[in-house]
């Protein structure tokens, strides 16, 4: 069974959060996490556990609703992103939950954690979208392309583009012969919305370096711009014109659209 290093340790730590409490069942081997309804005698807002308990009760559930492997993933996930909304905004306290909320999981539970940061996407918490990421990679967990574009965007998102641009250097562009170019692309628009000009053109440089093609229009377009912007103008018209052919595929393309139909000879 996987489990946390110091598990008694991380659930003390959420049991102090007034989020859990922990119980060993007689009849069974395994421990479960149980919510407890506690209310505070400094805050007049419930806390993430009361207001799932609350729910759990409407819908006729135990008051005990345990936390473990009889419990449906969309609950753990839906008790997960409550309590991270409810906890005070610090790494300590972020990182104490998700620790507990994983130590009784026979495995680590990557797909749970990613319906959780959808979930926190469609809030825009893009703070703990950033914090949940990392805590992932700190535990060696997510260290995927697609994990790494979340984090770069929750970053921006979250108004740190230049921790954004740190990232990139340190894990993603090291290696940009195999970067998927949807990657590059969002790394490129970064740049450009943040004025970043000298990385964006640094970075296209780069991939050109490799012969890496940018497969559309609008990445050339932005990079051309910021040449312009630095006052590079040879550059940019370079750029233009080795990639013309770009541009005058997606012109021939809607003029094809708009053809209308040919009529038929009788």
């Amino acid at each position: 069974m996987w489990r946390s290093p110091a598990i008694s340790f991380l659930v003390g730590r959420l049991t102090q959060l007034g989020v859990v409490r922990v119980q060993t069942l007689n009849k069974s081997n395994y421990s479960t996490m149980l919510l407890q309804s506690q209310k505070s005698n400094q805050s007049a807002t419930p806390t993430a556990a009361a207001s799932f308990q609350e729910e759990c009760n409407s819908q006729g559930t135990s008051r005990e609703h345990q936390i473990g492997e009889n419990v449906p993933r969309k609950d753990k996930v839906k008790f997960l992103v409550n309590t991270l909304l409810d906890i005070k905004d610090s790494k300590e306290a972020v990182y104490g939950a998700l620790d507990a909320w994983v130590a009784w999981e026979q495995n680590f539970p990557i797909a749970s954690l990613k319906r959780a940061l959808l979930a926190l996407e469609k809030e825009q918490q893009w703070h703990r979208v950033v914090q949940v990421i990392k805590w992932m990679l700190s535990k060696g967990q997510g260290t995927t392309m697609g994990t790494y574009g979340q984090l770069i965007r929750a970053l921006e998102m979250d108004h740190r583009a230049e921790e954004a641009h740190k990232f990139w250097d340190q894990k993603i562009g090291i290696d940009l012969h195999s970067v998927p170019w949807q990657l590059c692309k969002r790394m490129i628009a970064i740049y450009y919305r943040n004025n970043m000009q000298k990385n964006l053109v640094k970075l296209f440089k780069d991939l050109e370096a490799f012969d890496r093609k940018p497969p559309e229009k609008s990445i050339v377009q932005k990079v051309a711009n910021a040449y312009e912007i630095l006052g590079l103008l040879e550059e940019k018209e370079r750029v233009l014109q080795k990639y013309n052919h770009l541009f005058t595929e997606d012109a021939s393309l809607r003029k094809r659209r708009k053809a209308p139909p040919m009529k038929k000879k009788k």
